[in-house]
């Protein structure tokens, strides 16, 4: 089941590997978008932009869980492409150890504080309690998100990113059922899209669990390796918290932006809401291209090839641009009728401003399509710290938009906002990629 990425074409070796990991994530959003899809439909424009209000502090929580799974499974790779099986499964239980803590302190605390933070992000008093509802369900369910995201992680940092789509597409259809009963049947509102999220997503952790356990021989852990060890510990987190920060960091930005756009009224967060989603779909490949990345700069770093990782660098690139003008055109000609899955066809102004947001956005995707190849690329590679630099590229860019400009200009503003952020990150990511390579050839250098 394991795959090596140390040998062979780098370009068919991150196709290969990204293309499964493409079908999970275009039905992760496919359920995401069904979420959005029913509730627009069935409990109107208001609960749509309760859920979309919702979506940058979502972010903040989850996205700093996702990079801290992405973070720990990194050591693994690099274990795995130096061919250390016994510190490997050290990393594996010793992340599991921290998974745990992580998420029971997490899920405590948020939960605590999930009400206050939609008051200070000026949620509109007509859709707050919609979003609480919907949200506080979601934070609920963070030991779901650990138990997942960690488990599909570590099967990823072995070279499979299949099984954990095969799973996740099972979750997508679970939910959209569980959607429908939730909403149509049982009459819960935006509260059962929650529900619907969670249970889902545990189905998939569940699965991914057993797998992992079932089919990985390297990964039959015995009582020595279960021993909590400090350093094998320092080691996770100074990969796994960078990698969180960093999407946390990035949310920040997304927060405040988040705030502006809830000040303009409920009928922007929609407009943002449909745009957002419908674009989230769109570039699902250049998540999966830098989830691609990480593993196979985790893998090479551990062999020591560094001549293989800028030659992957510059075949993702390829690909990177070549979706970025496919999914503009996709955009420009179906964008508008594709919105109208969230929108009726009546909210003219709504659907008019969505499809605007979308076009903003979308001219900018082969900037975005960089800072995810670069960025995971140097995770993989031992330097998740200054991934968290680039996120705060990204926070001063979105902050400047929501504390000045969109204050100052209104909705004509919030399009730039996300190019702005990619831009700014691209400053930082491409140097801090060129003294990666330069240090990690030194280190190589004097190992040899």
């Amino acid at each position: 089941m394991e795959k090596d990425m140390t040998k062979g074409s780098p370009m068919r070796l991150i196709l290969e590997f990204a293309i499964p990991l493409l079908f999970g994530a275009l039905f992760q959003q496919f359920y995401s978008m069904v979420d959005a899809i029913i509730v627009g439909r069935y409990l109107g424009v208001n609960a749509l932009g309760a859920v979309g209000a919702t979506g940058s502090v979502n972010f903040l929580i989850i996205g700093f869980c996702m990079g801290v799974c992405s973070g720990f499974a990194i050591p693994i790779a690099q274990e795995f492409g130096a061919g250390n099986e016994k510190n490997l499964r050290k990393y594996v239980a010793n992340s599991v150890w921290l998974s745990i803590v992580f998420a029971v302190v997490m899920t405590i605390v948020v939960v605590l504080l999930c009400r206050p933070i939609l008051s200070l992000m000026r949620t509109p008093e007509n859709i707050i309690d919609q979003s609480y509802s919907y949200i506080v369900i979601i934070f609920m369910g963070i030991p779901i998100t650990y138990l997942y995201n960690m488990t599909a992680a570590i099967i990823r940092s072995l070279g499979d990113s299949r099984t954990p789509v095969i799973f996740l597409t099972m979750a997508a259809l679970l939910n959209i059922v569980l959607d429908l009963l939730c909403i149509r049947v049982f009459n819960l509102g935006v509260a059962g899209a929650a529900i619907a999220t969670v249970i889902s997503q545990a189905a998939a952790g569940i699965c991914c669990l057993i797998f992992m356990k079932k089919k990985f021989k390297i990964l039959q852990l015995g009582k020595e390796d279960w021993m909590r060890d400090k350093n094998f510990m320092l080691k996770l987190c100074n990969m796994g918290l960078p990698m969180g920060l960093q999407y946390s960091i990035t949310a920040i930005g997304s927060i405040v932006l988040q705030s502006a756009v809830n000040g303009i009224g409920s009928d922007a967060v929609a407009t943002v809401t449909a745009g957002s989603k419908l674009s989230m779909f769109l570039v699902c490949p250049f998540d999966n291209m830098g989830s691609a990345m990480a593993t196979y700069g985790g893998q090479n770093a551990g062999a020591g090839k560094l001549e293989r990782i800028g030659k992957g660098l510059k075949d993702c690139v390829i690909l990177g641009a070549a979706y970025s003008v496919i999914a503009l055109g996709i955009v420009m000609f179906f964008g508008k009728n594709l919105l109208l899955l969230f929108l009726d066809s009546s909210e003219t102004a709504i659907l008019n401003n969505a499809q605007w947001y979308l076009m903003m956005n979308a001219f900018f995707y082969f900037p975005l399509a960089l800072v995810n190849i670069v960025r995971f690329l140097i995770q993989g590679m031992g330097y998740s710290r200054l991934a968290v630099f680039s996120g705060f590229f990204e926070m001063v860019a979105r902050g400047l938009m929501g504390f000045v400009v969109v204050p100052a200009l209104g909705f004509s503003a919030v399009g730039f906002a996300n190019p702005l952020a990619w831009i700014f990150a691209d400053i930082f990511l491409i140097p801090a990629y060129l003294f990666a390579r330069k240090d990690m050839a030194k280190r190589l250098n004097s190992i040899r």
